[in-house]
């Protein structure tokens, strides 16, 4: 009869303990702190890993003074929080709750004969929850599985209890009455416990959809803007329209050297056009990888009145190379959360696909273009009036040649009206500029020599008309002002990633030559086309490079690279 009453003092005893613990686990899901540690422990690193060890300790050392007093001994659920512990935070922090709550066990004043086997089950329990954690690869762990668990952890303890504690008749006594309601309302309490907390798992979902559409609500308002690319103007709206949907503290967003637009706190001495010299930019900027700075030296303002202490700064990206950035602040140092991580790393990957989209609609807008004023280039009257008057003058003494070169005019004019493709096999393009060239040959004879050096099976694709331009320019620029006239050579040599092709020349030379965009006087229509198309499609480190001596000649090489346009529906 005693051990029934004993045993119901016990359930009473656990029950009343188990309320304050899940009351106060549920206190702790509303503090922002407390939500970050558990969400995000990866971010938090160590140290938040060390402060959910010691809170979860708390819980053990306050379930230990709540216990109940057994032959000796105390029941109690301090296993309840040192479990939860490691299954909410893993092994790391399941060890620490176990030794502190186990430590405090064996120290305390009321041990009695048990004070050192349930100081090891403490640890031992923590360890338990942690590896749990860690079987489940980092899935949230079922309130169900959680109470087995518990089971697992409780039995282990009575076994430890039953191993170390002496005398053993007592040991036995004591565990005959505490296993069955210690083993069922702590296993119990350890499922209420992950209940509760995975409210904070459900908040953050919710939370997550609602920036999701935020997120897309963002992106339909300045999908107008970015559709001209990442510049002063497109910059301005954006910011203007995160600040009124997120309401952050401050938004920026840059290029890779400068501040485009910038709008919130601050705002007053961060301007656009001001250079960007931050730690976080050049982290961002070098890696293409988003950083969050947690103090104002990593920001960098030096300005003395500046309230931003913290910022997270996401890339914004265009063929997977860094063009700039998007960028939240926050006013506390630590004040960047992972919901305004994920916003704005949401964001910058849709504000780089509308870029990268603009950037490919103006590619192919500046391609017709190109493509138009090279073929209204070829197909001038006067080169027309001259192809007709050689082939006459041949028509009566070489009537063959003149039939040739009939099929060549006719294949030149064929092709340049032929050309819907957005690429073309570098043999094809070599024909056409055969094409071409019989016809000049014809016209000037032994003054005009040319040689083609491209190994025979060489697969790449090429913009077409790409050629012919550099070649129309050797002749007229480079050898027609030489009275004997010149060689041309046409190379094309394989790299690992780029097909290299040469066009040279030993003409008079020419005062031309590109960085980037931007050409030198003299350079010409159809180089410059040939440049801006070049860049358009593959980039700045793709222009013409040309090396010209005077009195010597002309050296224009081109890269392409080998995975060029891989997605068209032609291929070599």
């Amino acid at each position: 009869m005693d051990i029934d009453i004993t045993i119901y003092d016990i359930f009473k005893s656990l029950i009343n303990n188990l309320g304050i613990i899940v009351l106060i686990a549920f206190l702790l899901t509303k503090i922002p702190l407390f939500k970050t540690l558990v969400i995000d422990k990866e971010r938090v690193g160590v140290k938040g890993q060390i402060t959910l060890a010691i809170i979860f300790g708390l819980f053990g050392i306050l379930a230990t003074y709540n216990g109940f007093p057994v032959k000796g001994a105390i029941a109690n659920a301090r296993v309840v929080g040192v479990v939860a512990g490691g299954i909410i935070g893993g092994p790391v922090v399941g060890l620490g709750a176990g030794l502190i709550a186990g430590v405090h066990r064996y120290g305390i004043d009321i041990g009695g004969f048990t004070a050192l086997a349930c100081g090891v089950a403490t640890i031992v329990e923590g360890l338990i929850g942690g590896y749990s954690k860690k079987i489940y690869k980092g899935k949230n762990i079922r309130p169900t599985t959680a109470f087995y668990i518990g089971v697992v952890a409780e039995i282990t303890q009575m076994a430890l209890i039953l191993l170390l504690a002496r005398p053993f008749h007592e040991a036995l006594e004591l565990v005959q009455i505490i296993i069955i309601p210690m083993t069922i309302l702590n296993s119990l309490g350890i499922a209420l416990f992950i209940m509760v907390i995975q409210n904070i798992y459900g908040e953050r979902e919710r939370t997550a959809a609602e920036q999701a559409q935020k997120a897309l609500k963002i992106a339909n308002k300045t999908l107008p803007y970015f559709r001209h690319g990442l510049d002063y103007e497109s910059a301005k709206w954006a910011v203007e329209i995160i600040h009124e949907y997120n309401e952050s503290v401050a938004v920026a967003i840059t290029d890779t050297t400068q501040i485009l637009g910038f709008i919130g706190l601050g705002e007053d001495h961060h301007k656009p056009g001001m250079e960007i010299k931050t730690i976080l930019a050049k982290k961002v900027i070098e890696s293409g990888n988003y950083s969050v700075g947690h103090t104002k030296y990593e920001i960098g303002c030096n300005h003395k009145k500046c309230k931003l202490s913290s910022a997270v700064m996401v890339p914004l990206k265009n063929k997977d190379m860094p063009i700039g950035s998007l960028v939240f602040f926050g006013k506390a140092s630590h004040g960047i959360s992972s919901i305004d991580i994920e916003l704005a790393t949401g964001l910058a990957q849709l504000f780089s696909t509308q870029i990268e989209l603009s950037n490919i609609e103006k590619q192919k807008r500046d391609l017709n273009k190109a493509e138009l004023r090279a073929l209204q280039a070829q197909i001038n009257p006067h080169f027309l009036f001259n192809a007709i008057n050689t082939i006459v003058a041949f028509i009566r003494t070489k009537p063959d040649t003149s039939r040739e070169l009939l099929i060549h005019l006719g294949d030149f004019f064929r092709k340049n009206l032929q050309r819907t493709n957005e690429f073309v096999s570098l043999n094809t393009e070599i024909e056409h500029v055969k094409s071409y060239l019989a016809i000049e040959k014809a016209r000037f004879g032994d003054k005009l020599n040319v040689e083609f050096e491209i190994e025979k099976g060489e697969v790449c694709l090429v913009p077409p008309l790409i050629l012919q331009p550099l070649v129309e320019n050797a002749i007229k620029h480079g050898l027609l002002p030489k009275k004997n006239g010149g060689n041309i050579k046409v190379s094309a040599v394989k790299g690992m990633k780029d097909m290299e092709i040469t066009i040279s020349d030993d003409g008079v030379g020419m005062s031309c030559s590109f960085n980037g965009t931007k050409g030198t006087a003299g350079c010409g229509i159809g180089l410059s086309n040939v440049n801006e198309r070049l860049i358009n499609l593959y980039g700045e480190e793709y222009h013409l490079d040309i090396q010209s001596t005077d009195g010597q000649g002309t050296t224009i090489k081109m890269l392409i690279p080998l995975d060029s346009g891989r997605s068209n529906n032609e291929h070599p």
